[in-house]
């Protein structure tokens, strides 16, 4: 079989990779997200929330919801996305088991209520327009998420450059509303919900664009190539990413066809591949025994095209446009031998195969960071769900884009758990603790004063001076251990006496 050596792959992005921001500047995590839900956007969304909220309760005097209520009533959704209780009410409840303070701080539970059943996020009367329309090829299906659908989809690519390695697969958002828009995959975790096309970047899990399958009827028709083929061609352009990326699909996406249209916009792709698609070769020659020991490898190359056979537990084919066949890299497993005892070993490994599995998990590496902390409420509108999804998607990237801007400063980024907390206290408008430092200053002047040890009164503690029990207290002077205590007050007793002496 020919190994033959594949084109070089030429590297030249239409923008530098990362985040595209001043690198030496300082971005809160608050200014992050509203670079996703800007001023213009949330304008737009209580806009339409105020008039459809107003059109909904024509009985009684409709009070509009203002951009603080906005703002606080994200800041909720976010924060109860980190502290997760079975009811929605449970975070107004005034008991020993749920007292929470935040929620009832920042907004009562019926404003809370209020806000969410109001959220709307397209005008009314373009809604009540399309519906006029259903039926026809000129109704839009996402015509109740575009202001937001298209406002989030336009920063996710406005804001950050992909690495080379991007990947393209399929995200379930869960749930339970009636809407002709829910599909059903059970290859995956969340087998009910929307169905979203993602192209993630594969080193960070960025969400780069996505865009939500309308579904068989929709207006826009499945060419002959599939629907496979179409998602990856609307969401791979090089007119926007530039040329020389390296795209990871999984065997629902890879084909001879698509594999080489992309190699003729010099983006390269490998995956995994289904043994009847069109184009596959159906050679015999050289086929892999059907008892082949492990790390077996078959190779065939057809042009651009290289399709490497692997044996590992079962048979792996790949395809792929920028791969040699074998490179002599290897990977450890684990193999039973012939007097049954079990034995680490190294065992041949295609390139192609290796690097998918390092790469193609850029959508779940994205699927993982929403998961986490994921704000969807139940809802039965599904804009709705939609909207914690948007929500969902700018946290991550906002926070994706925080660690790209701290590790380009050399410094540490936060966690995603202390980047939500910021999040939360800036959007609610609840002031900053200072850090307290971990040991205590000494006074300039030399007078005596009862200071903590540390931080921790049950950690750090010393022997007291004139009674010799464990105190958390010292004198800052003195630099010694005293109790302090309403009934052993070892501190008073000890500088009263000394007084005396001196």
């Amino acid at each position: 079989m020919d190994c033959t050596e594949p084109p070089e792959v030429i590297f030249r992005p239409l923008h530098t990779v990362g985040a595209k921001l001043i690198k030496t500047a300082s971005y809160s995590p608050l200014q992050l997200f509203q670079l996703f839900f800007s001023n213009s956007l949330l304008a737009t969304l209580l806009a339409n929330s105020n008039a459809y909220g107003s059109m909904r309760h024509v009985d009684k005097p409709w009070k509009d919801i203002t951009m603080k209520d906005m703002m606080s009533y994200l800041a909720l959704v976010i924060y109860m996305g980190m502290v997760r209780l079975v009811s929605l009410s449970d975070y107004w409840r005034k008991s020993d088991l749920y007292t929470l303070p935040l929620p009832s701080g920042i907004m009562s539970g019926r404003q809370f209520y209020h806000i969410s059943r109001s959220i709307h996020l397209s005008d009314p009367k373009t809604d009540g327009e399309n519906e006029k329309k259903k039926g026809s090829p000129a109704y839009d299906r996402l015509c109740k998420i575009k202001p937001m659908y298209n406002v989030i989809r336009e920063a996710s690519k406005a804001y950050f450059h992909p690495n080379q390695q991007i990947s393209v697969d399929e995200r379930m958002v869960a749930s339970k509303a009636r809407s002709g828009l829910k599909q059903y995959m059970k290859s995956k975790p969340t087998r009910w919900g929307y169905k979203l096309f993602v192209l993630a970047d594969s080193l960070t899990g960025y969400t780069w664009d996505f865009f939500v399958y309308e579904g068989k009827s929709a207006a826009n028709e499945v060419t002959e190539n599939g629907m496979s083929y179409d998602s990856v061609m609307a969401l791979v352009n090089e007119k926007v990413l530039g040329t020389g990326y390296k795209l990871f699909v999984d065997n629902f996406y890879t084909s001879p066809t698509l594999f080489k249209d992309l190699l003729s916009k010099k983006i390269y792709a490998c995956g995994t591949i289904r043994p009847n698609r069109k184009g596959f070769p159906k050679t015999i020659v050289n086929k892999m025994p059907k008892k082949a020991p492990r790390g077996t490898i078959r190779w065939l190359r057809d042009g651009s095209l290289l399709f490497v056979e692997w044996k590992d537990t079962r048979e792996v084919l790949v395809a792929s446009t920028f791969h040699k066949a074998f490179t002599g890299e290897t990977v450890k497993r684990r193999v039973k031998g012939s007097d049954g005892s079990w034995s680490l070993l190294d065992i041949p490994i295609p390139a192609a195969v290796k690097d998918y599995n390092r790469y193609m998990g850029g959508v779940d590496h994205s699927d993982a960071l929403i998961g986490y902390y994921n704000v969807l409420h139940k809802t039965k509108k599904w804009y709705r769900t939609f909207f914690y999804h948007f929500v969902d998607i700018a946290v991550v990237n906002a926070f994706i884009l925080h660690q790209d801007l701290a590790r380009s400063k050399n410094q540490r980024p936060m966690s995603q758990k202390a980047f939500r907390e910021t999040l939360v206290s800036e959007m609610a408008g609840l002031p900053t603790k200072k850090k307290v430092p971990d040991t205590p200053p000494r006074p300039s002047c030399g007078c005596h004063s009862p200071v903590h040890i540390t931080k921790d009164s049950t950690a750090g503690r010393r022997k007291c001076k004139v009674c010799r029990q464990n105190s958390p207290v010292m004198c800052h002077s003195c630099n010694v251990a005293f109790c302090y205590l309403p009934k052993r007050n070892c501190f008073l007793e000890y500088h009263s006496h000394n007084e005396r002496q001196l």
